[in-house]
């Protein structure tokens, strides 16, 4: 567990790669020790946390490609160890070139075996946030090969603007894998190693494969943005729902700074 405080060496050419094409993976951001200890301990809150009950076949094609637990942070001190960890948000806040980072929430996402895809999107659809230095650790608590349903990237497409208005499910998964096409964007699909975590924008248009194993996929997922990030009229119902759970209380034209938006 010492190596979440440890610093995490970033190259100049991993930050001007992650520049360019707005995500990143890196190896050797945990260790075995550590995964293993987060992988039992976060599983045993998403089972202990989940509400979701209905047979996969029986769901829609969002409901299918995961269980969703928000903000353990606030549920388990260990796991808060892990959120907060400045190891991790040391990697973010070097990769957006910025001084410090919040939290904007954390999430687990728990692929179960024979999960369903998850749909091309941006993330950011969903924030009410006024900047675009934002950033999601995405961290796989196992080894995750490509039949698991790793995350898949769209490199340097935070580019384009074209299906940022789409939230996830069948009509995202369409036009955006339509479009992408059109603009030639690089399709990166890799399997991941144990310890390995990437890091992608709010803007960058990514997915994951179906699960095709007869075991869950699990990952954990930290979401930073600049520490200096100011809340920004919603421009949706998504975002204004976004703000009432992850930012209660925050203002419009003022900086994001409540006890769920902690600086790291």
């Amino acid at each position: 567990m010492n190596i979440l405080d440890q610093p995490y060496e970033l190259s100049a050419e991993s930050i001007r790669f992650y520049q360019e094409n707005n995500f990143i993976k890196l190896k050797n951001v945990l260790d075995q020790e550590t995964l293993a200890y987060f992988n039992e301990l976060i599983g045993q809150e998403v089972e202990r946390l989940n509400q979701v009950h209905t047979p996969i076949e029986k769901r829609d094609t969002y409901s299918k490609a995961f269980l969703q637990i928000f903000n353990l942070w606030r549920e388990n001190e260990e796991i808060k160890k892990l959120v907060l960890s400045k190891r991790l948000a040391s990697i973010a806040a070097g990769l957006m070139a910025c001084k410090n980072v919040r939290i904007y929430h954390d999430q687990a996402l728990f692929k179960e075996a024979g999960g369903g895809f998850t749909p091309w999107h941006a993330d950011q659809y969903y924030w009410p946030l006024a900047t675009d230095n934002t950033i999601t650790a995405w961290i796989p608590l196992q080894a995750t090969p490509l039949e698991m349903g790793p995350l898949e990237f769209s490199a340097k497409s935070q580019k384009i603007v074209s299906g940022r208005d789409l939230e996830i499910g069948d009509e995202s998964e369409n036009q955006i894998r339509q479009n992408l096409r059109i603009n030639n964007f690089e399709h990166v699909i890799e399997p991941f190693d144990a310890g390995e975590v990437s890091f992608h924008s709010g803007w960058l248009f990514h997915r994951a494969g179906a699960n095709n194993t007869g075991q869950m996929r699990k990952v954990m997922t930290v979401i930073y943005m600049d520490a200096e990030t100011r809340l920004k009229e919603p421009q949706n119902q998504n975002q204004v729902n976004d703000w009432n759970a992850w930012c209660p209380g925050a203002k419009v034209g003022e900086i994001i700074d409540t006890p769920l938006n902690p600086v790291i």
